[in-house]
């Protein structure tokens, strides 16, 4: 087992990478408030799994409420499912929540635990590649509104993220490569080593090869920690995580939450970002050409869907990066740097939203 440190004073939280450790009755139960548990879960996820999630949890005074799986299902309204849980079993302020599933459950456990009773403590249990290199580490939680994704939520961080490895194997390829992109994203914006060492791997990771998803869940993680610990709530570098997702963002809002994964969105968007950034004279052509050539191979789009400029720009709109009614963007001056911006020309935007179509 592989244990990091999110790094935040007296808030700081260990992350476990390993196979195997749902079993491990000690690893959770030490990070737990009190002996009353709230695990989380979907109806995809809950029926491998859940089992030996509650039997970890002997001796504790342990429910469980079951949510329909999926983004659209991000919502306020099938959020308020946990708090009817909550309530109705009567359980208190030192009530631990757990998340057991993917992003979609993260957010929203996490969500639940920072308004029941003004916040409560809670345990991260990625099951998904995306899950745990990006979205159970450094305390976003949050919903979507049918106007924007992730636009009502709070910073709130998990007592531990517990990342079993062996759940992996009943992922599903689609969602196996959009966890990739969000791992792709990490060598793009601030460790060109480690892209390098993804061209060099990326077929082992779609291939399910332990060691390299372990490797490469570790790197993402270490990335992703340092970056927390750093800005905590995204007002300075913690932003840059966000590569390709204003325009992701866009789509995923654009055709219907869970048409496009939110991995596969973030993909098509790191490739607008790039188109851009080359049109800005900040990349090469080749550096393009390579993005996109290490994204197929991760079987991934590098294309978004027919959507109407005036469409996407409006969507975009719809960011927390937005200052002053100004659409700023994540792009890259050089493959492993990245910056925040808003001067970029707005022709060139039209034409990267243009030729980033199917």
């Amino acid at each position: 087992m592989i244990t990091l440190d999110v790094a935040l004073g007296d808030r700081s939280y260990p992350i476990y990478i390993g196979s195997n450790l749902l079993g491990q009755t000690e690893l959770l139960k030490k990070h737990l408030g009190g002996s009353e548990v709230l695990v989380v879960s979907n109806e995809t996820v809950a029926p491998l799994y859940l089992d030996k999630l509650m039997a970890s949890l002997e001796g504790c005074r342990a429910e469980s409420v079951i949510l329909p799986d999926g983004e659209k299902y991000k919502t306020l309204d099938v959020l308020n499912n946990v708090f009817t849980a909550l309530l109705e079993k009567r359980m208190g302020r030192q009530t631990t929540i757990v998340a057991l599933g993917g992003g979609v459950i993260g957010d929203m456990a996490g969500f639940a635990a920072a308004c029941y009773q003004r916040g409560v403590p809670f345990v991260q249990v990625p099951t998904t590649l995306l899950a745990q290199v990006d979205s159970s580490v450094g305390g976003k939680t949050a919903v979507n509104h049918p106007a924007g994704k992730n636009m009502i939520g709070a910073f709130y961080q998990p007592k531990c993220v517990i990342a079993d490895t062996a759940v992996l194997n009943t992922l599903d390829d689609r969602q196996l490569s959009a966890g990739i992109a969000e791992i792709i994203k990490y060598g793009l914006i601030r460790d060109e080593g480690f892209l390098l060492w993804l061209e060099e791997n990326v077929e082992a990771l779609v291939g399910r090869d332990t060691d390299a998803l372990v490797y490469a869940i570790e790197k993402s993680c270490i990335n992703k920690a340092e970056v927390v610990a750093a800005d905590e709530h995204e007002h300075g570098q913690r932003a840059l995580l966000n590569l390709g997702h204003t325009f992701g963002h866009a789509i995923e809002t654009a055709m219907g939450y869970g048409e496009w994964l939110h991995g596969e969105a973030v993909a098509a968007g790191m490739y607008m970002a790039a188109d851009l950034s080359a049109r800005l004279g900040w990349l090469t052509k080749t550096d393009v050409a390579r993005l996109e050539k290490l994204l197929r191979r991760a079987n991934l789009p590098v294309k978004g869907p027919s959507i109407s400029i005036e469409k996407m720009k409006d969507l975009m709109a719809v960011d927390k990066k937005v200052q002053d009614g100004q659409i700023r963007l994540v792009l890259l001056k050089a493959i492993g740097e990245a910056v925040v911006t808003d001067d970029f020309d707005a022709a060139l935007l039209d034409q990267t939203l243009e030729q980033c179509q199917v």
